[in-house]
């Protein structure tokens, strides 16, 4: 399931996934920890997107950004074989951190209808050590020009 950017806008890009079978329960609903897994893949194909992937940040910078924190509203449940929109929004970023929002959205019903939304903070670590690092200047550089600005 890979993602595919859906939006143009390179603040707030939309990664689509499709539910298969193997993402929901007997009766066709999607398991909740699979909205975590989308917004994974959907925050790992935006860095990717933007040069920043999590191998790039590990053979050059030795560090890496891990999930510290997460906060999510389920609101309505997806279903087998829905297409959902995932959006990616960086909020904030400090100096070992950044706070990402999310939201997921059920693309094929008339209207969208938002299902989850949240907010994800990431934290950079050393990869050696696995301790908190401060991000690398130039990662600070490069995610400055793709932070959503209220």
């Amino acid at each position: 399931m890979t993602g595919k950017p859906t939006h143009s806008n390179p603040n707030l890009p939309l990664f689509s996934y499709r539910v298969y079978f193997e993402d929901t329960d007997a009766a066709g609903v999607m398991y909740y920890a699979n909205y975590l897994k989308f917004m994974e893949r959907a925050r790992s194909e935006w860095f990717l997107q933007h040069s920043l992937g999590m191998s790039k940040l590990m053979e050059q910078h030795g560090c890496v950004f891990v999930v510290r924190h997460t906060e999510l509203n389920y609101l309505h449940s997806a279903r087998l074989e829905d297409l959902l929109d995932v959006s990616v929004g960086l909020l904030e970023l400090k100096k070992v951190s950044a706070v990402f929002q999310q939201h997921v959205v059920c693309a094929h019903k008339h209207p969208p209808r938002l299902l989850c939304q949240g907010s994800i903070t990431v934290a950079c670590v050393n990869t050696a050590t696995f301790r908190p690092s401060a991000i690398p200047q130039s990662v600070v550089n490069a995610l400055q020009t793709l932070k959503v600005h209220p």
